[in-house]
């Protein structure tokens, strides 16, 4: 009862607005940490209704469902292998049969809600998962990925991977009528002490005349999402691309026109040069996870809204919010209340931003 009453007040505060006729207000749902497993089909239907019926009354009218957490499927797939954040294994069927994806884009339709189906592009292994199937890209093209602090990713440099992640985004709009395609905020690793990116040699083999590998990073990644919005634009143009990138940018000593934050920035440890995809028009919305408090010391809320409000309106921009930890601190002017209310008026104060998505369902 208190996280629906949670979710009903931010939603409300957030994403309503007299002035405007419709906003995206969105929720993710997520199955990587697990929240599925060990759920009979019957009990994830339960328990997926439930939740988008309470998201229904708070007013939500989008779901970014996710369906590929490490180069697996929440969905019939001849590509790639059934998820074990599904039936517990990797490449098993669930059983009673089901295609968690049609079932909830058929959900979704009947609330007059809209389906985003949400990819991890790169991650082939998640650090919990231990065993492979056999038709695993991992498995069939051990070397297309790299370990990377307990995981397997793919690399971004290979032009073969850019292609089969295409490939397998294309399959999912020709067989499922979703309304957005989505992805987050793992691109090159999160930086993790005392490892590497094991890319030397690719970077000395196929530079490309880039004489820093920062900017020969940031330049595959560049091309993985130009190929991406060409896939989804040739297949399906009416439906909407979006990324959710970390929700740094830059920070100020890095660059004049960074945040004055002090944190992991998408453009140096990521290599996500999120504001390039926005202004040359290969995204559709962008929805950066500003999961951070007002007053944070390091990445202040309410600095990260104006900096993207700013910078990023050239395509449609909404806000990733954390439900917890907005009601978790207290407004820094009034600390008898919580943050929904100063969080409220800056959305309203920022007139770029168009919604809302919450995390997490």
């Amino acid at each position: 009862m208190r996280k629906t009453t949670i979710l009903l007040l931010l939603l409300v505060a957030l994403a309503t607005s007299a002035q405007t006729k419709r906003e995206f207000r969105g929720a993710w749902i997520q199955c990587v940490n697990g929240q599925f497993l060990g759920m009979s089909t019957e009990t994830m239907q339960k328990t997926l209704s439930y939740q988008l019926d309470e998201l229904q009354k708070d007013g939500a009218n989008a779901i970014i469902f996710q369906v590929r957490p490490e180069c697996d499927a929440l969905y019939q797939s001849s590509i790639e292998p059934w998820s074990r954040f599904l039936t517990g294994q990797q490449g098993k069927a669930p059983s009673p049969y089901w295609d968690p994806l049609q079932w909830m884009i058929d959900q979704c339709h009947k609330r007059g809600m809209e389906l985003h189906a949400w990819i991890n592009p790169y991650r082939a292994k998640t650090k919990t998962t231990t065993q492979l199937a056999s038709n695993h890209i991992a498995i069939k093209h051990p070397e297309r990925v790299f370990a990377y602090d307990g995981q397997f990713i793919m690399n971004p440099a290979i032009e073969e991977n850019r292609t089969y992640i295409c490939n397998v985004v294309g399959d999912i709009l020709r067989r499922y009528d979703v309304d957005g395609l989505h992805i987050d905020d793992y691109f090159y690793p999160y930086p993790a002490a005392g490892q590497t990116i094991p890319d030397s040699r690719q970077y000395s083999e196929m530079k490309n005349g880039i004489n820093n590998i920062g900017d020969w990073r940031r330049y595959n990644v560049n091309l993985f999402i130009q190929q991406l919005h060409d896939t989804i634009s040739s297949v399906k143009p009416w439906v909407k691309f979006g990324v959710s990138p970390f929700g740094i940018y830059r920070n100020k000593k890095s660059s004049p026109m960074g945040s004055e934050t002090r944190g992991l920035q998408n453009y140096d440890d990521l290599y996500a040069d999120v504001l390039k995809w926005v202004d040359n028009g290969w995204i559709d919305y962008c929805v950066p996870q500003l999961y951070w408090q007002i007053g944070h010391k390091a990445a202040d809320y309410a600095t990260l809204i104006r900096w993207w409000n700013a910078h990023a309106a050239n395509r449609p921009l909404f806000i990733g919010e954390d439900v917890e930890r907005t009601v978790k601190y207290a407004d820094v002017d009034n600390p008898s209340t919580t943050q929904v209310a100063a969080k409220h008026r800056l959305h309203e104060e920022c007139t770029n931003v168009g919604g809302t998505v919450l995390w997490y369902a």
